[in-house]
């Protein structure tokens, strides 16, 4: 529990002085870093809640195993189609997708509007999409599915 209010206090600051520029002078310095402190520890929340313990299909509940080469050929067709994305949108997808941002500090980490950071990230998931060779989102998931159930279906190919 310490190191997490020091983790807390060290990302705070961090973000304090990389928007510095937008503190108003002749309000409170203190208030204003608590509102970035108490939105990052909101973010955190709702970052751990989707992770824990317990709920369904929670990735600590699933049993380790080391990865086929059917999940080693994906995460690197999956990676590949990342890095094809234009800059804006691969970081929109990192911020949001990977790391839990919330479109609202997203926006502000990028320096746009909400809705830009919304229409980056539909476009950023359908780049991966098409990359992937997939029309929608379902058919991924299905594939994924397929190769964690380990059954082969000799007529198309795939397991």
């Amino acid at each position: 529990m310490p190191d997490d209010a020091d983790d807390l206090v060290q990302e705070t600051l961090t973000k304090g002085l990389a928007n510095l520029d937008k503190f108003e002078p002749g309000t409170r310095l203190k208030s204003w870093l608590f509102t970035i402190m108490r939105n990052t520890h909101y973010t955190r929340i709702k970052a751990a809640a989707r992770e824990a313990p317990g709920l369904l299909d929670c990735a600590s509940g699933r049993p380790i195993s080391e990865p086929s080469q059917d999940w080693s050929v994906q995460s690197r067709e999956v990676h590949q189609a990342v890095q094809k994305l234009p800059s804006h949108q691969r970081e929109v997808l990192m911020l949001i997708g990977v790391l839990g941002v919330s479109y609202e500090e997203t926006a502000e980490i990028c320096g746009c509007a909400v809705g830009t950071v919304k229409s980056r990230l539909n476009r950023a998931r359908a780049g991966v999409l098409e990359y992937l060779g997939e029309r929608s989102p379902q058919t991924l998931i299905e594939r994924r599915n397929q190769l964690s159930d380990g059954h082969w279906d000799a007529e198309s190919g795939r397991r």
